[in-house]
């Protein structure tokens, strides 16, 4: 549904975006994620034709974003950060304006509008000022206004930012319900919503594309050396005998549940097999091993590994190159995400949906 090749975008002598590629199939749910300043949101706003990209492709559909761009946004619904919202315009008002933009049929828009507003939960503020609103209903009014059209693909750009967490949970419900029938990728920074809602998550860094898989298969290809162990003992003695050990390259205390034993999450170096280093260190230092087993990185974890590490490389699971370089100028990169993350609400919907200035 839609396929990313070789994407590069230059804003003057600095790369945003970095020879990108990958592909997302009809029906899928992914995660786009990435630090501040890694290039999320120009990548976003490339795919859904709302600045052109320096080289490279994106196809929607088998449509060529630049080529045909037209029948390839014909095929996109997309919510930005901010949603492009006219505060002085009632929900219909703004949603029946948004269809005459989107060119569907005079006589399709009242049942297309009534269908959407009943999926998002809006119907019973329909009448009401947008302005009045409050931000959790402002944001469905933002995916309702992405759902015009009934496009295959939905692009959502951070879309519980600033809600409550009762609000988050209400949109995440209603996403959950809008992947059972279209295409999304999801940019979000709250790990758990992606964990909850996605099936595959692609991670960028400093414009690259460094990690891509489902989140489970991240997580276990990241904790193969990492293990859980609860150790009986003297909690100073066992911090001390395990840190001292030089086949650790990772030893952290977690939560202890039991009286008078130690828990510690460790990993052991490169060519060292864990469990026996664990099982040596314990026959060596006298202590009693009570449990040993293989602990699973969270995605939060799996995202700070591989964005925090400048060189991480993701082979297997990457679908791109996946050798992360050092920022040229970090504060740029955050600095031009910020730049088109708070265009003008008009701009946003007529560009995206390929009409000119005059209509």
């Amino acid at each position: 549904m839609i396929e990313v090749k070789n994407l590069v975008k230059n804003y003057g002598k600095y790369e945003a975006v970095k020879d990108i590629s990958f592909k997302v199939d009809t029906g899928e749910v992914v995660g786009f994620l990435g630090p501040n300043g890694a290039g999320k949101s120009t990548t976003m706003n490339i795919i859904t034709g709302y600045i052109s990209a320096s080289s490279g492709e994106v196809s929607i559909d088998g449509f060529d974003i630049l080529k045909n761009p037209k029948e390839a946004k014909r095929r996109i619904g997309y919510l930005p950060e901010i949603p492009p919202l006219y505060m002085d315009m009632t929900v219909t008002e703004y949603l029946n304006f948004a269809a005459d933009l989107k060119g569907v049929k005079k006589s399709e828009i009242k049942p297309m509008l009534s269908d959407i507003m009943e999926k998002i939960k809006i119907t019973h503020v329909s009448h009401k000022v947008i302005k009045n609103l409050s931000k959790g209903y402002r944001q469905r009014v933002g995916l309702a206004q992405a759902l015009v059209g009934y496009p295959e693909v939905l692009i959502l750009d951070e879309p519980t930012v600033g809600l409550d967490p009762k609000q988050i949970i209400e949109i995440r419900d209603v996403i959950k319900e809008l992947s059972k029938s279209h295409t999304i990728i999801l940019s979000s920074h709250i790990l758990s919503e992606v964990s909850a809602v996605c099936n595959r998550v692609i991670i960028i860094n400093k414009g690259r594309l460094v990690a891509s898989g489902t989140p489970d298969r991240l997580s276990e290809s990241l904790s193969q050396d990492r293990f859980k162990i609860k150790v009986k003992g003297e909690k100073d003695e066992i911090l001390k005998a395990f840190k001292a050990d030089s086949a650790f390259s990772l030893i952290e205390e977690s939560e202890t549940t039991e009286e008078g034993t130690t828990d510690l999450i460790v990993e052991g170096k490169a060519g060292i097999d864990t469990r026996e280093a664990v099982f040596d260190n314990s026959v060596k230092n006298g202590f009693k091993l009570l449990m040993i087993k293989s602990e699973r990185l969270s995605l939060e974890e799996v995202f700070l590994q591989v964005t925090e590490n400048e060189n991480f490389t993701f082979d297997d699971l990457a679908e791109g190159k996946t050798e992360s370089g050092a920022a040229e100028n970090a504060d740029e990169a955050e600095e031009i995400e910020q730049l088109l993350e708070n265009t003008e609400p008009e701009k946003d919907i007529n560009e995206i949906n390929g009409e000119d200035n005059e209509k």
